[in-house]
């Protein structure tokens, strides 16, 4: 049964999220003197997403907001399911229960496109970053064959730039390194006692802190010695090409809170604790995908205006898309963890007193339940938000679709090529 859920090719979701839309938005004229946008590219299709697509490369922003398309979120209720006129063809939030004879299957839709040629060039890039950077000394080699530039080039289908895609490799690389410097790989220097003064200090290359001196030299001294700082410093320089200093802020974020999630985790680890399971899905809430996930905008071209990003409404359904996300991680790499990792089929298993089986089993049906949950939730946001929150909903989709490939094919999950 798990060899068949974890290496099936079908994707059980549709490739569109349902659009509430009655009618689709026509897509913006292009003066016929307007050079082609040769690098970014149309993005994931689907009613009521074409009048977002952006007509330049050269610009950070190029997604114009119509005063109509103001949208008050601050009374929207969601309810257990969709409701309105163009709202049925959204799924029910939660999955239905899977028998046991039943074989089980993970809700993901499929990847929006498989360019291989293009995913090798950015991870060649990449690991020439990492080479030039320091993080991953004499692991190179482990670093290519995960292939981060697949990874980037199915869940950004919005764009066949390389420089955008690249700026987007180098931060998810950083942000996976923190996580092997600071907690996982003692062979480069992994301690969970000091996890928490070394994540302060590297915190200050993601968002920049302005000492006087002789502190300020110090402090920079302190970053240049720490390969993952100089890791962030280089990535967030290639990012602003891209991004608006809304975007940036967006990430760092996000990046403060997954460093929270570490720190929790190194308490775990230290104390010889594993949480209850309530606890450890509020940690993967906290330490998921979506600092990876909230730059599919700037790397697409266009951005969310900050009002609608910021509501409440909009925020849930992102943070459940980061969930659903970080738990179909958890079951790809359950096999690999070491005994004082953490997973969700882990603490399942520990938890209930059940078998390993059965444990995946509930995770998928979590894993499940939050991609019919995020499904339901982007198909209403879209018939009320801008163009901008409607591409953002499917970009975030789209995603999803391709983290799913990249985890059912990486070898730093299928060791054997399987």
């Amino acid at each position: 049964m798990l060899v068949a859920l974890f290496s099936n090719p079908a994707r059980t979701a549709p490739r569109d999220i349902p659009d509430g839309t009655a009618v689709e938005a026509p897509a913006e004229e292009t003066p016929e003197t307007a050079p082609p946008a040769t690098h970014v590219l149309t993005g994931p299709t689907g009613l009521g997403t074409s009048a977002a697509h952006p007509t330049s490369t050269n610009s950070k922003v190029t997604e114009t907001e119509p005063e109509t398309a103001v949208v008050d979120y601050i009374t929207l209720q969601v309810p257990n399911g969709p409701t309105g006129l163009g709202t049925s063809a959204a799924r029910a939030f939660a999955a239905a229960p899977v028998a046991e004879d039943q074989e089980l299957e993970l809700y993901c839709p499929p990847a929006v496109r498989d360019d291989v040629p293009l995913g090798e060039a950015v991870n060649e890039s990449l690991v020439a970053w990492a080479e030039e950077v320091g993080i991953y000394p004499g692991q190179l080699d482990k670093v290519r064959k995960a292939n981060f530039g697949r990874l980037i080039m199915l869940t950004h289908p919005g764009t066949d730039d390389h420089d955008r895609l690249l700026a987007a490799a180098k931060c998810i690389l950083a942000e996976w390194a923190t996580d092997d410097h600071f907690l996982d790989e003692d062979s480069l220097g992994a301690d969970a006692h000091i996890i928490g003064s070394r994540l302060g200090v590297a915190y200050a290359s993601v968002d920049p802190v302005y000492l006087t001196e002789p502190y300020a030299s110090q402090l920079q001294q302190a970053l240049m010695d720490e390969p993952v700082s100089t890791a962030y410093q280089s990535a967030f320089e290639h990012l602003a090409r891209y991004a608006s200093g809304s975007q940036v802020a967006r990430l760092h974020h996000e990046l403060s809170v997954m460093y929270l999630a570490y720190n929790a985790e190194a308490v775990w680890r230290t104390a010889k604790r594993v949480p209850p399971v309530w606890e450890y899905l509020t940690h993967r809430y906290e330490n998921s995908f979506l600092p990876p996930m909230v730059l599919v905008d700037p790397v697409a071209g266009y951005e969310v205006p900050a009002h609608e990003f910021a509501e409440g409404a909009v925020r849930r359904a992102f943070a459940t898309a980061g969930l659903a996300s970080v738990i179909l991680n958890d079951l790809y790499s359950t096999s690999n963890e070491s005994d004082e990792d953490f997973d969700l089929p882990k603490v399942i298993r520990l938890e209930e007193e059940c078998s390993q089986q059965e444990a995946i089993r509930r995770s998928v049906e979590i894993h499940n339940e939050l991609m019919h949950r995020y499904e339901a939730e982007a198909s209403m946001l879209s018939t009320l938000g801008s163009p901008a929150l409607r591409r953002f909903l499917a970009d975030i989709w789209a995603w999803l679709g391709g983290n799913r490939e990249w985890h059912a094919t990486t070898k730093r999950y299928h060791d054997d090529g399987s």
